[in-house]
């Protein structure tokens, strides 16, 4: 039986903020530009420039660590990171080292689906420093070129240190899940991890539990992931790696040291790149060519009190106001703001918050994910939709005859109303319904005998002569109104 053991995991997240330019000179920062056309001297890093920082990523740096909860530092410096790399030609990069922007914050991660129980995950730092640049490595022609492309490098670079709290392969995952959309809702980055506007390295080890007490395996550094499930993936694999190879070295925990390991996603497995560097192999020193910042207490309340709602507090906000599931309330905040927006407009219209939040569910989202389209850009505006889901609400629609209505506004830009004129679909008024339910009733004496006795199948019938005779009931309703005929007291003779 093997030894019981934790997964103990830590992540630093880097994100590219949306400025138009970089963080200490006026370059461009688009994506997609061809290689070195974003460039100048102070980013190149040539002899005499001098750097001059950006106040937008400044201010975006400080909304993403208020927002985060942490200690905002009344003065923050900017430090020197030393190390020499082929896409670093200035030989260090700006950055900040004993005092960040923010520290000991933390972020709420809901609870599994959505539910209650949710953890705080507590935040190190926030600080901001500027990117490197781009080795691209010809690994395809033979030649086993590299080329460099400095577009990327001073680009403003948010640095979001995670405590070792995260304890599984799944937490790591939904830990960046919940952080991506934060940083969406405040508008910091677009996080676009294809374009490299978001980049995670992750710290785990194990804490395995002996005989002898609780052993710690050395932490490795794993880099090279693309997305969050290659995250979860690689996490996973080097857990499982780890304790093997506790295992073979006969558990001599000192023989093995701290080291840097890339994940190979064509083969599923971390190999290893070189030794884990401690702060000291970076030399940091002050960086003498740009002064301290200093944030008063004003300048941060200014910034907390501009902040929008933030998804935590509107997911609470929607199950508490309008009814729905935690479940439900997570899809939609994770849908964004926009589609929080249009939801609340959806059940001011339908007056329904469940039956709304089923509708976006199952037909807005889908709809959106087949278009591939933003809900800005859906075609049905939420008081519309509304209206036709009143509609279903007053038993006057199927809720399958109001999503073939759906389909047509969807297609033809048609109003409800345009709609089920074109397809034929009327809403059944209320008399003729109990006309019709009399009707059937009269002509089925053995199914109403059956079912005063209490043989309800027959009912079923009724439903279906309804149907033949107006396609537009519906059976629910006619179901409801015919037991209750079939249930009043005879009259005698």
């Amino acid at each position: 039986m093997s030894e019981d053991y934790q997964i103990v995991i830590g992540l630093e997240v880097h994100v590219q903020l949306l400025t138009r330019s970089k963080l200490f000179c006026g370059c461009d920062t688009r994506f997609g530009a061809p290689p070195n056309t974003q460039t100048c001297p102070v980013c190149i890093g040539m002899p005499g420039t001098l750097p001059v920082m950006n106040r937008q990523a400044f201010q975006l740096a400080l909304k993403t660590a208020v927002a985060l909860n942490c200690v905002i530092a009344q003065q923050t410096k900017w430090d020197r990171k030393n190390y020499y790399y082929p896409d670093l030609p200035k030989g260090y990069q700006i950055s900040q080292y004993d005092l960040p922007i923010g520290r000991d914050g933390w972020l709420e991660l809901p609870g599994a689906d959505g539910q209650s129980g949710a953890r705080r995950i507590g935040i190190i730092r926030v600080h901001l420093e500027e990117d490197a640049g781009k080795s691209m490595h010809d690994e395809h022609s033979g030649t086993g070129a590299s080329r460099i492309d400095l577009n990327r490098a001073g680009t403003p670079l948010l640095e979001i240190v995670s405590r070792p709290d995260i304890r599984s392969p799944a937490e790591a995952k939904a830990y960046l899940t919940e952080l991506k959309l934060l940083l969406n809702y405040l508008r910091v980055s677009d996080c676009n991890m294809q374009e490299g506007s978001l980049r995670v390295d992750a710290n785990i080890n194990l804490h395995i539990a002996t005989p002898q007490g609780t052993a710690a395996t050395p932490i490795v550094e794993v880099k090279n992931m693309n997305s969050f499930r290659a995250v979860e993936r690689a996490l996973a694999y080097e857990a499982e790696r780890q304790y093997w190879q506790w295992q073979e070295t006969g558990k001599r925990l000192g023989e093995v040291p701290k080291s840097t390991r890339g994940w190979d996603e064509s083969a599923q497995v971390t190999r290893e790149q070189r030794a884990k560097e401690e702060s000291s192999d970076y030399r940091y020193f002050p960086e003498p060519d740009l002064p301290p910042v200093t944030i008063t207490e004003a300048e941060i309340e200014a910034v907390r009190s501009s902040l929008e709602e933030l998804p935590a507090s509107i997911r609470k906000r929607l199950a508490r106001d309008y009814g729905i599931t935690p479940y439900d309330a997570d899809v939609i905040v994770n849908g964004g703001r926009q589609l929080v927006g249009y939801y609340e407009a959806l059940v001011h219209a339908c007056g329904d918050g469940k039956v709304a939040a089923n509708w976006i569910q199952q037909d807005v989202l889908r709809t959106l994910n087949q278009q591939q389209i933003e809900i800005q850009q859906f075609p049905v505006a939420p008081e519309a939709l509304g209206r036709l889901i009143r509609k279903v609400l007053h038993g006057e629609l199927t809720t399958a005859r109001a999503r073939e209505v759906l389909a047509e506004m969807l297609a033809s830009g048609r109003s409800v109303e345009e709609a089920m004129a074109h397809l034929g679909v009327a809403s059944v008024d209320e008399n003729e319904l109990m006309e019709l339910c009399r009707r059937l009733v009269a002509a089925n004496p053995k199914i109403v005998a059956e079912a005063r006795q209490g043989k309800l199948k027959g009912i079923a019938q009724l439903v279906g002569q309804a149907k033949k005779s107006n396609p537009n009931v519906n059976p629910r309703l006619v179901q409801e109104i015919c037991l209750r005929l079939i249930q009043q007291p005879q009259a005698s003779t």
